[in-house]
């Protein structure tokens, strides 16, 4: 499993998962946002359906970690987010991938359908900007600086 690190002192706060290093040239816009509001991540490529081991683990240990928020994106089947979601108590955003079959409404369906009990947040096909805005926002809720960024990004179009 492929991992980069925003290196802080106090480590990073949102884990971002991928399935598949041909999601990485959109989930990249997830890590800007999140480096544009000074949020230490983690970013894995780890597929739900190629190495599940490794998945589990990693969710499991998440919260263990000091990670706050997952960010989870995938196509096609995309199981990653439940997957995750049902090893940690953290949030899970999934982040539905654009494919070339179904235009990713494949992936938004699997995702935005969970069972009771393992529920994940879902952004728009391919919106990944969104979601590193979504996991600021999550962190706001208990970190008044993240609150603070989110505050004047939104004052920025008034």
């Amino acid at each position: 499993m492929a991992c980069e690190i925003l290196h802080t002192e106090d480590g990073p706060l949102v884990g971002v998962i991928m399935g598949s290093q041909s999601d990485q040239e959109v989930v990249e816009q997830c890590a800007r946002q999140l480096e544009e509001f000074g949020v230490p991540y983690e970013m894995v490529i780890a597929s739900a359906h190629r190495n599940p081991d490794a998945v589990h683990e990693w969710a499991e240990s998440a919260a263990q970690r000091g990670l706050k928020v997952i960010v989870a994106a995938a196509g096609k089947a995309a199981h990653l987010g439940g997957v995750v979601a049902a090893f940690t108590p953290l949030p899970v955003i999934a982040l539905p991938m654009k494919t070339s079959d179904l235009g990713g409404l494949d992936s938004l369906l699997s995702m935005v359908q969970m069972p009771t009990g393992v529920p994940v947040a879902c952004v728009a096909i391919n919106g990944a900007k969104n979601a590193g805005i979504l996991a600021t926002q999550i962190l706001g809720t208990s970190m008044p600086e993240y609150r603070d960024a989110i505050s004047a990004y939104k004052e920025s179009f008034l």
